[in-house]
């Protein structure tokens, strides 16, 4: 059976920064898009995933 650490080791092999993201990170990018800085961005999803979804 597969531990935490295993399931954790097998996730960021598909990160291509390696490693997880912080919640300040997240918490960031929400930020600017709730900011008049975003206001011309419309209908995108923005992926803060440190490029896992490329794989």
């Amino acid at each position: 059976m597969a531990t935490q650490a295993d399931a954790l080791n097998a996730m960021l092999q598909n990160v291509p920064i390696g490693r997880l993201g912080r919640p300040e990170e997240i918490a960031s990018a929400v930020l600017w898009l709730c900011s008049s800085e975003a206001s011309f961005m419309v209908g995108h999803a923005l992926a803060v995933d440190g490029g896992y979804t490329i794989r």
